[in-house]
């Protein structure tokens, strides 16, 4: 079984800080972490991580013990370091004490290709070595459709900002590759089996349930999600965007049929069936948001409160 927590809230640092103590996880303890949240541009919440969510996750992983804490990213839509000013990650390190790394800054030495026996990119891809080097990974991710292909974009479409573009001294452009490709969905999947995440937080206070990943139809959807399972965490996602009203892309067929979902878990990367999602939550409210999000669609995942 894969617990989700499921927080019903329109506050970002009490939904975290809620979710994370119905997971009642110790993995990080000790660890020196590589923190990914979504700064593919610096567009407002669901278009990139809330600060109130980084700084809250931060605060919460140095009370769990954990080692020196990183965060970095590779931005899709502009010069990363300029998306993160922009954000004002360079001062919020300063004050809460953790570092900084911005991908499009790493030498050749600063990438590692990976070359998956059986996959859709055609030479692979490169992946940031100081993802891959860290103890443990954490992740943060926002609750929206893509409408460049992915067709939602929740944690294992976040995977996508550590893996190059191009690397330095090699004229291949991987976003290309993965942007022009029919089988951009899988290889978002394939991406992911370069990792293994210690935990991952999705902000779905706000949700784009058309457009994205910067812009888009925006409505409230008041939940934190936090777990350890990509799968689970992308299929409860795919629920709620359906739930309130999403693209055709989103809404056809079973939500484990949606193509980086199923590759996903061909990749062994998280639970194969909803029945195997167990949402946790211990109040009220949020147990009777999650079984109206279970309803419409039909899942079988079990609520626990």
């Amino acid at each position: 079984m894969a617990q989700v927590a499921f927080v019903k809230t329109n506050d970002r640092a009490a939904g975290v800080n809620k979710a994370l103590d119905l997971l009642d996880i110790d993995a990080v303890k000790g660890k020196e972490l590589f923190l990914k949240p979504n700064y593919n541009s610096a567009d407002p919440t669901p278009g990139s991580t809330h600060n109130d969510v980084l700084s809250t996750l931060v605060r919460r992983l140095q009370s769990m013990e954990a080692g020196r804490i990183t965060v970095g990213d590779r931005s899709g839509m502009g010069d990363t370091h300029a998306v993160m000013q922009q954000k004002d990650i360079f001062r919020m390190a300063e004050e809460l004490g953790f570092e900084t790394t911005v991908f499009d800054e790493l030498d050749n030495d600063g990438w590692e290709l990976m070359e998956p026996p059986v996959s859709h990119w055609q030479n692979g891809f490169a992946v940031a070595r100081p993802v891959l080097d860290a103890d443990g990974i954490v992740q943060t991710c926002c609750l929206k459709t893509h409408r460049y292909g992915g067709h939602f974009t929740l944690s294992l479409k976040n995977s996508v900002g550590l893996v190059a573009k191009r690397v330095p001294g090699d004229s291949y452009n991987y976003m290309s590759e993965l942007h022009s490709s029919p089988h951009q969905r899988r290889m978002i999947a394939e991406v992911n089996a370069a990792y293994e995440p210690d935990l991952i937080v999705l902000d779905g206070v706000e949700a784009f349930v058309d457009g994205g990943p910067a812009r888009g139809k925006q409505v409230s959807a008041r939940v934190v999600l936090a777990g350890t399972d990509r799968v689970a965490i992308d299929a409860v996602g795919v629920a709620i965007l359906r739930y309130f009203g999403t693209t055709s892309a989103v809404s056809q067929g079973a939500i484990f049929q949606q193509e980086q979902i199923a590759r996903a878990v061909e990749l062994g990367l998280g639970v194969d069936s909803p029945e195997k999602i167990e949402l946790v939550t211990d109040d009220p409210e949020s147990a009777a948001y999650a079984r109206e999000i279970q309803s419409p669609v039909m899942l079988n995942w079990r609520v626990a409160s």
